[in-house]
């Protein structure tokens, strides 16, 4: 490049840094580094670039910045010193190696051009630019030390190098540790060694984290994928970047790739610039036939809910069977989910059965419905595990396991009974604390001191107990508890909700689904029940992303049935069978009366809503702890068949009953909870 073309570059970049606001920032970002007592061999400048804006002042220059960015640096950087040099900002700076300059992409333009696709990355040396690309995190380390610069000085004392900054050596991206700081670098001017000035290192902070496509997470799922190996990729976070990513998000990043030379193996990585949260848009749009339904059942605040749940699931099991834990895993896929203002919300399901293998099939087909659904296996670790980082830092790699796989989803870990006392106490302390903590040891990293981190666990947990295995319980004769199987009763609390699975018509539910499966195998492709209402897997996948995305509110009557009801019960069940009910239960009332109404396709929690939510709630504490002064029956949900519009109306008149005899329940035993609810 000329002379002449470079002058007319610097320019460009003199015009946009004073049009974008940047020379005022750089002005503002000099005054820390006149302090007397820092003095340092390079002053960092970060500088923030908006490619559109530059190529509207050259194009040239905006060409530079997308394919060129090492050159890009240089011209920013001997702008910002001859800047620096002019207005006198800051005196340390002699030369202008002591300036490191990094370029902060705002974006990128949408071509495919720039669009790094973790699935099929390209293999072989390509060009330095910066690209775009999202992946899921499954592993960082910890933060590190790297070395942003170093003085050298050379030991030639006749020589004009061996003071003052003129060799200076900072990171550039993709460079490993030694391609900064070594003893063999010698003198431009008369080939002496060069030897580092110590005490003028500059050190900055590193992470790197393991990146990969989200459809990875494919494979984790309860089906079966095609045969595909995905190939994660290295990440490095720099300074102000790193802690800047969690596991188990989605991001979207702008790196450059680099190929990182470690004799004899050379490894593919990108250098992040900037780091961005990053969700995947769904539609959010529902199939006319759940429009229909919507239509044709306006009249009852029930109805809707029922047939969809009714009708869930004809891959695994015929309708009617299971429909309580078919509506609870509905309303739990509904309710997981990240609200405005980041607040995780999530609904937690036990079920108890002593038919493990079609209820395992059925929660693992309701596991494809939503956009993060992971199947914990066995051999695999649950919440996290550690290794050695490979990459030169020498310290602990933390790698996700299935729970903080499942971030923002639902988590599947299957048969409790499968699992030894550790590991259910570990279960039942992340369901208690929602958070995983990892033990590091100091000095098997490489550390002077250990190191606990903790991480948040954001997902729902769907688990099954095996009731064929008796637990041992002394006391079983309590009216309305049920065998929950080998778990500990603590564990069975730390659930939000749980549900018993038996079939109400004894053989008769067993002869429907060998009818069933049979039918399945001999016609796969034709409509296994004649019914008006046929509902495709799709259609179900659009009824639950549209019914995530809608925001709802507590009415007042639902709000007064929600905490007279947990009044009523504390009140109930501590005097007379010392069953403390915890905070938690005002909250897993809330989280179902939304999630039903949600499912309903409302905005407004109505007191149908909350009489859902307390019988499952009730339901729930009854096979845990005994029966209050509430009786309801094990299955009061769905009390009668719903095969045709007689078993919809039987349904709707026993639940308004049973709305009566809750407001009894409040009425009796919390008289005036309006008044003192708020202050409680």
């Amino acid at each position: 490049m000329k002379m002449a073309e470079i002058l007319s570059l610097k320019e460009s970049v003199l015009v946009y840094l004073d049009r974008s606001g940047g020379l005022r920032k750089l002005v503002e970002d000099c005054k820390p580094f006149n302090d007397a007592q820092q003095v340092e061999a390079v002053y960092r400048f970060c500088i923030s670039v908006n490619p559109y804006d530059v190529i509207e002042v050259d194009p040239v220059l905006g060409d530079c910045v997308l394919h060129d960015p090492l050159n890009a640096t240089a011209l920013f950087r001997a702008v910002c010193f001859l800047a620096i040099k002019t207005l006198s900002l800051v005196e340390k700076i002699h030369t202008e190696n002591q300036v490191n300059v990094i370029l902060k992409l705002t974006h990128l333009p949408p071509f495919p051009e720039y669009v790094l696709d973790l699935c099929n990355f390209p293999r072989g040396y390509g060009p330095m630019r910066p690209v775009s690309m999202e992946g899921l995190v499954i592993a960082m380390t910890r933060v590190t030390k790297y070395t942003q610069g170093a003085r050298f000085l050379c030991i030639n004392d006749d020589c004009p190098c061996s003071t003052g900054f003129h060799h200076i050596r900072v990171h550039a991206p993709g460079a490993t540790e030694s391609a900064t700081v070594r003893n063999d670098f010698t003198c431009m001017i008369c080939s002496s060694q060069l030897k580092e000035d110590v005490k003028f290192r500059v050190l900055g902070d590193k992470q790197l984290v393991e990146l990969i496509h989200v459809k990875a997470l494919d494979v984790l799922t309860a089906h079966q994928q095609s045969s595909l190996r995905y190939q994660s990729v290295n990440l490095f976070l720099r300074d102000e970047l790193c802690n800047s990513m969690r596991i188990g998000r989605l991001y979207r990043v702008l790196g450059i790739p680099a190929h990182v030379h470690q004799w004899p193996n050379i490894t593919w990585s990108v250098e992040a610039n900037s780091v961005q949260l990053w969700e995947p848009e769904y539609p959010c749009t529902f199939s006319c036939n759940f429009q229909n339904l919507k239509e044709a059942t306006a009249f009852s605040p029930w109805r809707f809910s029922a047939i969809v749940a009714h009708y869930f699931g004809l891959d695994v099991t015929p309708p009617g069977l299971y429909n309580t834990l078919k509506l609870g895993l509905l309303l739990s896929l509904v309710q997981t989910r990240a609200d405005e203002k980041n607040t995780f919300h999530n609904l937690d399901l036990l079920a108890a059965t002593t038919d493990t293998l079609i209820l395992d099939r059925l929660m693992a087909y309701s596991l494809t419905l939503v956009y993060r659904g992971v199947r914990h296996q066995a051999s695999g670790e649950m919440f996290a595990s550690l290794s050695r980082d490979e990459h030169g830092a020498g310290t602990a790699n933390i790698h996700a396991g299935s729970a903080l796989l499942a971030t923002g989803g639902v988590c599947m870990l299957g048969d409790l009974s499968f699992y030894k006392k550790d590991k259910l106490d570990a279960i039942q302390s992340v369901l208690e604390s929602r958070t995983v903590s990892v033990f590091i040891p100091g000095k098997k990293y490489g550390e002077d001191a250990d190191q606990q981190l903790s991480f948040p666990v954001q997902c729902s947990f769907w688990v099954l107990s095996d009731t064929s295995q008796q637990s041992g319980k002394v006391d079983s004769t309590i009216l309305g508890t049920a065998e929950l199987g080998p778990i500990p009763i603590q564990l069975a609390d730390a659930f939000g909700l749980v549900i018993q699975c038996k079939d109400i018509v004894g053989e008769q539910g067993l002869n429907a689904q060998v009818v069933h499966t049979l039918q399945q195998a001999t016609q796969p492709e034709g409509p296994l029940y004649p019914s008006c209402w046929k509902f495709s897997t799709q259609d179900y996948k659009e009824l639950i992303t549209h019914a995530q995305s809608l925001q709802v509110d507590l009415s007042h009557g639902a709000e007064k049935i929600i905490h007279g009801y947990y009044m009523a019960s504390r009140r109930v069940r501590t005097q007379s069978e010392g069953v403390k009910m915890s905070l938690a239960s005002i909250k897993l009332l809330i989280s179902l009366a939304e999630a039903h109404c949600k499912l309903c396709l409302r905005t407004q929690v109505l007191e149908e809503d909350a009489v859902i939510a307390v019988l499952l709630c009730e339901n729930s504490v009854t096979l845990k702890h005994g029966a209050s002064a509430l009786i309801i029956p094990p299955d009061i949900v769905f009390p009668c068949d719903l095969g045709d519009v007689d078993g919809l109306h039987r349904r709707d008149m026993a639940l308004d009953e049973l709305h009566q005899n809750i407001l009894r329940f409040i009425y009796t035993y919390a008289p005036g909870a309006e008044t003192y609810i708020t202050e409680e």
